[in-house]
């Protein structure tokens, strides 16, 4: 009997989306996990802000943080503006977290931002992929299938 497929997330409006990740690695498997952040960071999110490229997630003391995410300071914020690159706490299920360490640490897989979004309820939500690197000859393998695609489908629209 096959498995169903897991629902889509509710993404109602992307703020940061690392767009490298999928060309850098393979996906495994992927998971939704709130974002713990400070009002002001909340407000830089909510205007567009914020870059995820080159960041990456671990599992520390029981608990997954977000390293390296830069969400800049708000414009209008005062002296109790966040620091732009702090390390932040995801919040996921235990089960969830023991099975991206027990990924982590036996399999080598990396922990990958992909997305970062608000969902229908209008709460801070980041995509979080367990992901296993690719070598440079896969790499470009992708590029020669990606190539291939495009290339087929503008036959099949000009033979039309």
């Amino acid at each position: 009997m096959a498995r169903p497929k897991p629902a889509p997330f509710d993404k109602q409006k992307v703020v940061a989306e690392n767009r490298r990740a999928r060309f850098n690695y393979y996906i495994e498997e992927t998971f939704e996990a709130g974002l713990a952040l400070q009002g002001t960071e909340v407000k830089a999110l909510r205007g567009g802000e914020g870059t995820i490229a080159e960041s990456y997630a671990e599992v520390r003391g029981g608990q997954v943080m977000l390293i390296n995410a830069n969400i800049p300071e708000f414009s209008h914020g005062n002296r109790n503006n966040h620091e732009p690159k702090r390390p932040r706490k995801l919040l996921l299920h235990e089960r969830e977290i023991n099975k991206m360490l027990g990924a982590v640490e036996r399999k080598g897989m990396t922990l990958v931002p992909l997305s970062v979004y608000f969902n229908s309820k209008g709460r801070a939500k980041i995509e979080l992929a367990l992901a296993k690197g690719k070598q440079s000859h896969d790499k470009r393998a992708t590029i020669k299938d990606r190539d291939w695609k495009r290339d087929k489908a503008r036959l099949m629209r000009d033979k039309g």
